[in-house]
């Protein structure tokens, strides 16, 4: 096969890529299912709290099992902190639960909620990350702590897997699913990804082994709980052709995908439907706000504002309020939260609600500055996906570590409950990313094969005049250089709405490019995009949307080649192929 050459890419299209390639080329497969009785692991690295999942054919007759063992507790835990501590020489002293509760000592530093620094926003402009977000340590960059967090998880990890299964696990062959939010763009994929090879979560499993790097895999969050919810039994009660929404509601982002289901649910044929979004209003910014509400009332008792008041005040706050906490029906109760600093020589002040040592804050001040204002942007993100899809959406499945919040899920049922039928959260919605992705992993074929394109996607071209143009369009029609008649300003049509394309499909377009000499060897490839359901001939029968450009460079083509050797005098032409690929429901 000729080589294929890939467009630049357009920042504001993360999910489509654009190929051209020499007609007599014919696609590649697509990806290709995991071996039999390989093991699939899944690192489900969260902005507050990070799990694994792993699973093989020959393992629990293929269940996918989740990680519950961590060091630091002889507990079980589902996910453990997204956290890390260093020393004054940048040397990781501690991880996960043990760096979460390891007391706060001169010469060290704690890290968390680092994970948001890769969204796009923050990518773009220094300025727009969040300034609530820790500093990180000296000489460290966010990448850096990343790649740490992953290499001692996964080092852990693997031996936790095989203390599991009871024999010694072939990992270093191991197919590893990596998850990111959906809002993340093609550079917050890579420097993860990136970050994921430094960290040795994939590896060279055996001499000449070339393909090392292809075992890790990047999947988005949900993406991953969809195809967990697909394997549960509440999901079974949707028919083929209805809509459901995921929303994955996290500790650092809500992450929203709808899915349509094209055949059996017993077969797992669902397609992705309409564009993937996502922002940054997970329950962490819950913790931010009651950070800055103790803040406020406690502005004049600076004894209760030290680390180690707050972080006292932060965790009682996080590990009981935060997810029980009922809304309205709470306004009327008091929530209290005993000081960790006892020296403060005032030790009542009603008026701010310190009481015999306590800090009692009523309910309708949680609500009205903690809750709401974070609630409400989840639930301004859910209307916004569901005006997206011109169809009805039949269910809302709620996952991750927030959708356990009473009062987000009372305040989803009831804004959206009248016009979904089905709201629910799925059984081990908090682990849904990792087991979903181990469990995609596992698939003999791709459980999420399909993309159904949610618009048109369109070129500009010129062609030969035909009859209609004249009649139509006669002031769009020129000589070209060899004194034929063409049409400019017509369209073709590249991807219809509603198309359902295989994910990874290239949906190919010929074209043809005129050199006039040598040197001419650059194609500007225009994509448009329509909302329009009806199919328009030319560029002023409708809203069309220019999506990107992409300079191709004809050169490369062997037949663009061949052609310069022998460059007949009046210029020569030289025939292509353009590729569309959808790897989602694509953004523009």
């Amino acid at each position: 096969m000729l080589p294929t050459v890939s467009l630049a890419h357009n920042p504001g299209f993360q999910n489509s890529a654009i190929h051209v390639q020499h007609v007599s080329n014919s696609l590649g497969p697509s990806r290709a299912p995991s071996d039999e009785g390989k093991m699939s692991v899944s690192i489900d690295f969260g902005t507050t709290f990070s799990g694994v999942a792993y699973g093989s054919a020959h393992i629990a007759s293929g269940k996918v099992q989740q990680i519950l063992s961590w060091p630091g507790s002889s507990e079980n835990f589902r996910k453990i902190p997204t956290c890390l501590v260093y020393d004054d020489a940048g040397c990781t002293l501690a991880w996960g639960l043990e760096a979460k509760n390891l007391s706060p000592m001169p010469g060290t530093t704690r890290c968390e909620w680092f994970k948001l620094f890769l969204d796009p926003m923050a990518l773009r402009d220094d300025e727009a990350v969040d300034p609530r977000l820790p500093k990180l340590p000296p000489g460290k960059q966010a990448v850096d702590l990343i790649i740490d967090f992953l290499a001692c998880i996964w080092e852990y990890a693997k031996e936790q897997i095989t203390r599991e299964i009871g024999v010694v696990a072939d990992l270093n062959d191991a197919d590893v699913w990596l998850s990111v939010p959906a809002a993340w763009d093609s550079r917050g994929c890579q420097i993860m990804r990136d970050a994921a090879l430094s960290a040795g979560l994939v590896g060279s499993a055996y001499a000449g082994d070339r393909d090392w790097r292809n075992r890790l895999h990047i999947i988005t969050e949900p993406e991953a709980a969809a195809v967990h919810c697909a394997h549960l039994t509440n999901l079974h009660q949707l028919r083929p052709s209805q809509n459901f929404m995921v929303c994955d509601a996290g500790g650092g982002t809500i992450d929203l995908a709808i899915y349509k289901t094209i055949g059996s649910l017993t077969d797992l044929d669902i397609a992705e439907v309409c564009t993937r979004s996502g922002s940054n209003c997970g329950s962490l910014f819950l913790d931010l706000r009651f950070r800055e509400l103790v803040l406020t009332l406690l502005a004049n008792h600076p004894a209760h504002l030290d680390a180690a008041s707050l972080a006292s005040f932060m965790r009682s706050f996080s590990e009981t309020e935060k997810l029980a906490y009922m809304g309205e029906s709470d306004d009327s109760n008091m929530f209290h939260f005993t000081c960790f600093n006892p020296e403060d020589p005032v030790l009542d002040d009603p008026s701010v609600g310190l009481i015999n040592g306590e800090l009692t804050i009523p309910g309708f001040l949680l609500r009205r500055e903690v809750f709401d204002p974070v609630v409400e942007q989840v639930l301004k993100l859910i209307e916004q996906q569901t005006r997206m899809m011109e169809q009805r959406i039949d269910a809302l499945l709620l996952v991750g570590g927030f959708s356990a919040s009473e009062y987000l899920f009372k305040r989803v049922k009831d804004t959206f409950g009248s016009r979904i039928k089905v709201i629910a959260r799925p059984l081990d919605a908090d682990t849904a990313t990792s087991r979903g992705a181990a469990k995609y992993g596992l698939a003999r074929r791709p459980l999420i094969s399909s993309v159904i394109a949610p618009r048109s996607y369109i070129m500009r071209v010129k062609l030969p005049a035909q009859p209609e143009d004249w009649q139509r369009r006669p002031a769009y029609i020129k000589k070209n250089h060899a004194g034929f008649d063409i049409c400019q300003n017509r369209l073709k049509y590249l991807v219809f709405k509603g198309a359902i394309l295989r994910k990874d499909q290239r949906v190919k377009s010929k074209c043809r490019k005129f050199s006039a000499t040598p040197q001419d060897r650059s194609f500007i490839a225009v994509i448009y995009t329509s909302d329009s359901d009806k199919t328009m001939r030319y560029t002023d029968e409708g809203e069309i949307f220019e999506l990107g450009r992409w300079t191709v460079d004809v050169g490369l083509l062997p037949s663009f080649q061949s052609r310069t050797n022998n460059a007949p005098p009046g210029g020569f032409y030289t025939d292509f192929e353009l590729g569309l690929e959808l790897d989602s429901a694509g953004k523009s």
